[in-house]
């Protein structure tokens, strides 16, 4: 135990550092959150520590209520802080992966499975709602990528769904800070053996690619990249 507590001593400042910084970063984006936090830390303990002298019990339920306000505190730091991190992530090459990433259990993420000469990319995920294929770029380019990376899908694993979202503002595309709820809202039509076998079949595709004899070194000039992608994409 001696041995432990150390190392738990350790860990606690660097939280804290974690936490500041946390803070340090969201503010540049949400200048208001430092009046945010503390408002609703303030209303929630008032109000239980009014509560609290209604029903005779000021001290009871003043400690419930510093609690509850540390809480709520938390909760609304957490939203506003992921919703700064979006804002800035906006528009960034590779923040659809990034988002991707932390999903949740369940789901295995491959970045960058297709990407073309401008760098517009396909990331895919894999998860009991099937195969997602997640673009991020131009609209216009990026449905030839999408839909060469769905019919591939399809001719691998035909009996597993195959969803395609294009990562933006504009008409049917998904924003950045709604990547994540709207690939949990998916139906789940997969068992976890399911996933399983369908991620082994995926990563044997992508071993065979991989060991496939491709030129190394810059690409020879004069040399024109194919219309449906990077020759060296997995």
């Amino acid at each position: 135990m001696a041995r432990k507590e150390p190392a738990a001593d350790a860990a606690n400042p660097g939280r804290l550092k974690q936490i500041a910084l946390t803070y340090k970063m969201t503010r540049k984006a949400d200048k208001k959150i430092g009046l945010v936090l503390a408002g609703v830390g303030i209303v929630v303990f008032g109000v239980f520590l009014a509560i609290g002298f209604l029903v005779g019990h000021p001290i009871y339920l003043g400690i419930l209520g510093l609690l509850l306000a540390f809480l709520a505190t938390a909760i609304v730091f957490g939203r506003r802080a992921e919703r700064a991190a979006f804002g800035q992530m906006e528009g960034q090459p590779g923040a659809a992966a990034a988002v991707l990433d932390n999903v949740g259990r369940g789901w295995t993420t491959t970045p960058a499975v297709a990407m073309n000469r401008n760098q517009d990319v396909v990331h895919r995920a894999v998860g009991k709602a099937g195969i997602v294929l997640v673009a991020e770029g131009n609209p216009n380019r990026v449905k030839s990528l999408l839909a060469a990376e769905k019919k591939k899908m399809n001719r691998i694993v035909a009996d597993v769904p195959v969803h395609d979202l294009i990562v933006g503002t504009g008409e049917g595309q998904v924003e950045l800070k709604k990547l994540r709820t709207t690939m949990l809202k998916l139906p789940r039509v997969l068992s976890g053996p399911q996933v399983t076998v369908t991620n082994d079949r995926l990563r044997a595709l992508g071993d065979l690619m991989s060991n496939m004899p491709l030129p190394k070194g810059p690409m020879p000039k004069g040399m024109r990249m194919p219309k449906g992608g990077n020759p060296r994409q997995r």
